[in-house]
């Protein structure tokens, strides 16, 4: 681990984040919850542009924690660090005797962190161990999942969390290639599949790993489902006047924010139901214009920010059953 947070991360769609969360955090005593803190970009904006906040971080990488506590240890005990998933927020509450939040951020996938410390396997530029595990304490391995699912499973995680068009064509070569040697390293997985994926698409649809090796981190730290649990857990957790953001670089991860959100921000009163009873009235209210993008400029600054969508809701009835 080298090289202080704020030198190796460019939080994104920083400035915009902060402009849909600060109403929310201008009254004393306003607590934000950070659902994936990585290196802390995002949390030290809001503490800067809102004085009277604190922010509970959590994320699942010890070395992401200990990164972001460096950066953010000027503001005290305004920010309070937290080794936690996204799906655990109750748990967090409990923990940190917090009745309700008044902002929640996720900012989703992989972390610049991440994707730079080579040993961590997360990169298919340079040869490391097929780790890609966010907690490396827990959970199992990329090398474990090629080496050990069956030719279906992996056919469906290729497809639907790497929308890998040769999804077959590249189980097929995974399956032979271990029967002769497991995978252990990213470096002949990546060899792999220069030579599984056909040359057309290599030259239209960028790296030929890119696709697999994002489908791999999404079944090894099971974030679509943890996802899936997290958004109605913090939609929950949001007082009155609270506020959700949520960042988002997968089509399937965008999906799942939008039905969440709009379902909350449309009645659920059956049709021709005479009158709207109050449990059926909209909770949110959607604060963007669908799914917000990253300016060009941005994108050119800073690359990673390219896939990103932003979306995010105000609480404008009371806490209650959300789903």
């Amino acid at each position: 681990m080298s090289g202080l947070a704020a030198d190796r991360h460019v939080p994104v769609m920083r400035e915009r984040i902060v402009e849909l969360l600060a109403p929310a955090l201008s009254k004393p005593g306003a607590v934000v919850l950070d659902a994936t803190l990585g290196m802390g970009g995002h949390t030290e904006a809001l503490l800067q542009a809102c004085p009277t906040a604190r922010v509970i971080g959590i994320d699942r990488d010890p070395e992401a924690l200990e990164l972001a506590g460096g950066r953010l240890a000027q503001f005290g005990d305004r920010f309070i660090a937290v080794q936690a998933v996204y799906d655990e927020i109750p748990e967090v509450m409990q923990e940190q005797s917090i009745r309700s939040f008044d902002a929640i951020l996720f900012d989703l996938g992989v972390s610049s962190l991440q994707l730079d410390e080579a040993e961590r396997g997360f990169a298919y530029s340079k040869d490391a161990p097929l780790d890609m595990r966010m907690d490396p304490t827990r959970g199992i391995t990329a090398a474990e999942v090629l080496n050990t699912y069956e030719p279906a499973e992996l056919i469906r995680i290729l497809r639907d969390y790497g929308e890998e068009r040769f999804a077959k064509k590249v189980t097929g070569a995974i399956v032979r290639a271990r029967e002769v040697e497991k995978f252990t390293t990213s470096a002949p997985l990546v060899e792999l599949l220069r030579a599984a994926i056909p040359m057309n698409s290599q030259r239209s649809g960028g790296h030929p790993a890119k696709r697999t090796f994002q489908a791999l981190r999404i079944e090894v730290n099971e974030e679509l489902s943890a996802l899936e649990r997290a958004l109605p857990q913090a939609i929950d957790a949001c007082g009155l006047g609270g506020r959700v953001a949520v960042l988002s670089y997968h089509s399937l991860e965008d999906r799942m924010v939008k039905r969440v959100l709009s379902a909350g921000s449309h009645s659920s009163a059956p049709h021709g139901l005479p009158v709207e009873l109050p449990e059926h009235q909209a909770y949110l209210r959607l604060l963007c214009r669908g799914a917000e993008e990253p300016s060009p400029q941005e994108i050119a600054d800073n690359p990673r920010a390219a896939s990103a969508k932003l979306r995010a809701a105000e609480r404008i009835r009371p806490k209650g059953r959300t789903r």
